[in-house]
């Protein structure tokens, strides 16, 4: 479906669970960090039914089947399980626009270390008597997320012509008119109102969260699927424990 082949072109979530998700209009996310660095995530995501349509329509137009999911789990967890950093992922579809599934990180201070451009940029985690995770997402760093870590992910954002993959500045106001344009208002639509939610319990009471709420040990995130598609502005968040 896609008319860009190299998926370098068209580079998403996330991985850290306050960003994973790009691919869906709704997601829930649940997980944990642990001491060392380690992060177990459980992850459940699905398009909406209108961008479904959008994508299928479009595959069809190329000439392509119907067999492979749009969302493709195991692939998906093929390409995430070569990612530095990553010890395992196993994604499965519930059917083929929804994904469920687990994925582990077996230290944050390792997570992309060799990948030239994205260490130290995208997450920077820290460990002590104060510990910190500080996740920042702009328009240089999200193209190379998705380029390295769901290139199976190129043919939904082509059809989506997410301006923060293709290097487009462009407001979310104009991109919604653009997707209204091409696709109709409902779709626009359906993407304005997308959220990812996540849920993330920590190895100690937090004392400080920027881009959410916090109680006790756990951090919540509600993150609309707009801001990541556009990145008008920078993302970036913040939790000390």
């Amino acid at each position: 479906m896609s008319v860009m082949k190299n998926p370098k072109k068209l580079v998403f979530l996330f991985f850290f669970p306050f960003l994973l998700s790009f691919f869906s209009c709704t997601a829930s996310i649940d997980g944990a960090v642990r001491e060392g660095g380690a992060v177990e995530l459980q992850l459940r995501a699905s398009l909406g039914p209108r961008i479904t349509g959008v994508v299928r329509s479009l595959r069809l137009f190329m000439g392509e089947g119907e067999e492979t999911p749009l969302l493709d789990g195991p692939a998906i967890s093929r390409s995430l399980a070569l990612t530095p950093g990553i010890r395992s992922a196993s994604l499965r579809n519930l059917d083929d626009q929804t994904l469920d599934g687990l994925i582990s990180v077996s230290n944050l201070e390792e997570f992309l270390v060799p990948v030239h451009g994205l260490h130290g940029r995208f997450i920077t985690y820290t460990e002590g008597q104060s510990s910190s995770i500080v996740v920042y997402l702009d328009r240089e760093i999200a193209p190379l997320l998705v380029s390295l870590l769901f290139p199976e992910l190129e043919e939904y954002l082509s059809a989506l012509m997410a301006p923060a993959l293709l290097g487009e500045a462009m407001t979310a106001g104009e991109y919604l008119n653009l997707i209204a344009s091409f696709y109709a208002r409902p779709v626009a639509d359906e993407i304005a109102a997308g959220r990812i939610r996540a849920s993330i319990e920590f190895p100690r009471p937090l004392s400080f969260v920027q881009g959410g709420t916090f109680s006790g040990r756990r951090a919540e995130f509600d993150i609309s699927l707009l801001d990541l598609l556009v990145l008008e502005q920078p993302l970036r968040y913040e939790v000390r424990w």
